[in-house]
């Protein structure tokens, strides 16, 4: 029983960092279709903004919060600078975001080296995250109980910005029609840089959650870039409830395989199974609802 419900519980961790990693996407991918593949350097971004905050602030339960929030800023900016520079020319062709955007992320990469050094580093945890916790028999890691409590409040706000701020209605009003929208006096400029500084910013506080349970280097986005991409892909594109189901399921789905087998072949197990998956429900498992008869 304790073996069961510790690789439940693993599975849950891995899936809420997926999920982390994924929101940002389902926005910036899902909703408005750039294929932002710099989004694991923006991860990247957060997990040394949190190296760079504990360097100043000492207290490791302190920074950590501070770094949530500097992490955001760090992200949703860099974002912001893509667009404006790079992506706002480029929204009707995807293929183009997609090479432009992986060169930016060599480049950032770069930077990052040169910045950091090669060497990973270590990001201190706070005292009341270290250990773990006894649940029904298993333990589990304090860090990845706070994962999981960050990734539910990223989606709750994250859905209550979509659904009941004007924002949300301005971003969804733009991706449904976005002739219609700026006819109606939205402005799609302003939309589009708000919804990247959104979406890039929550791949800063993926970043600086990321730091507790490892260390960090210039690769480290890169390692959940493509998982991001189909956790978004089997949602359902922009659908942030299918982007929790699938997080979460390949997360669990993951951790039980790689205890019967290895880490490499749960891998491939799992990637067969998302290419049934697709062949039966190439939407994903939601799709967004229109009237539209086309």
């Amino acid at each position: 029983m304790d073996v069961v419900v510790g690789q439940l519980f693993t599975g849950l961790s891995l899936g809420s960092i997926l999920l982390l990693a994924a929101l940002g996407l389902s926005l910036t991918f899902g909703q408005m279709g750039v294929i932002n593949m710099a989004h694991g350097e923006f991860i990247m971004a957060g997990c040394y903004t949190a190296y760079v905050v504990q360097q100043v602030i000492t207290s490791a339960g302190v920074s950590l919060f501070v770094s949530l929030f500097v992490g955001f800023l760090v992200g949703g900016l860099m974002g912001v600078l893509l667009e404006v520079t790079l992506i706002r020319r480029m929204y009707h062709r995807p293929l183009d975001t997609l090479l432009v955007t992986f060169g930016v992320g060599l480049v950032l990469q770069q930077v990052a080296r040169d910045i950091f050094g090669a060497p990973a580093v270590n990001v201190v945890s706070p005292e009341w995250l270290r250990g773990g916790v006894e649940i029904l028999g298993a333990v589990v890691p304090k860090a990845r109980i706070f994962i999981m409590v960050l990734a539910i409040v990223c989606v709750a706000v994250l859905a209550l910005v979509l659904k009941m701020s004007p924002l949300g209605r301005r971003i969804r009003a733009v991706v449904q029609n976005r002739d219609l929208a700026e006819t109606s006096g939205i402005s799609s400029r302003t939309t589009d840089i708000s919804t990247f500084f959104i979406g890039s910013g929550l791949a800063g506080v993926a970043g600086v959650a990321l730091t507790l349970i490892g260390a960090t280097s210039s690769t480290t986005g890169q390692a959940y870039l493509i998982d991001a991409f189909l956790v978004v892909v089997i949602g359902g594109l922009g659908q942030i409830k299918g982007a929790v189901l699938a997080a979460f399921s390949l997360g669990i789905l993951n951790s039980y395989i790689e205890y019967s087998t290895t880490a490499s072949i749960a891998k491939v197990i799992v990637f067969v199974v998302i290419v049934f998956f697709l062949q039966v429900r190439p939407q994903g498992l939601f799709t967004v609802k229109t009237r539209s008869l086309a």
